[in-house]
């Protein structure tokens, strides 16, 4: 999934150059720098760019990688994998299904039952604590 140039266009005139360069050029933060990744509030995760629920606190852990990392997403469906052969690597990646916004990638690596760490980058998040 691509993000449309009239979209990345639209997100330019709304993001901080350090988001945008993440969520529409498929950047990435350097590790142990984002802001949620060792944030452990109740609350949902949101995409930066469309404001899509992603990710709920219940299913964020510390993977000790310096990203934040969750387990799940908050619904089915929320997040898209998209295979990603760049850097010389063979990975997944997962972008938010509604804008097609870069989030990070997915690994078969992780601690809990449904064995997946979505390693996401805190510039592609907006959080909403709960009430």
């Amino acid at each position: 999934m691509t993000m449309k140039q009239e979209t990345k266009d639209k997100l330019k005139q709304k993001l901080d150059a350090d988001s945008y360069h993440v969520i529409a050029e498929k950047g990435t933060e350097r590790p142990h720098t984002g802001k949620y990744n060792l944030h452990f509030e109740k609350g949902v995760y949101h995409c930066k760019s469309c404001g899509e629920a992603l990710f709920a606190d219940g299913s964020k852990f510390d993977a000790g990688c310096g990203w934040p990392s969750f387990d799940q997403e908050i619904e089915a469906g929320k997040i898209k994998e998209v295979f990603d052969d760049s850097h010389g690597m063979r990975r997944t990646e997962i972008v938010c299904a509604k804008c097609g916004g870069h989030l990070g990638h997915v690994f078969n690596d992780g601690p809990t039952e449904t064995g997946l760490r979505y390693c996401v980058n805190s510039l592609s998040l907006n959080f909403e604590a709960e009430d």
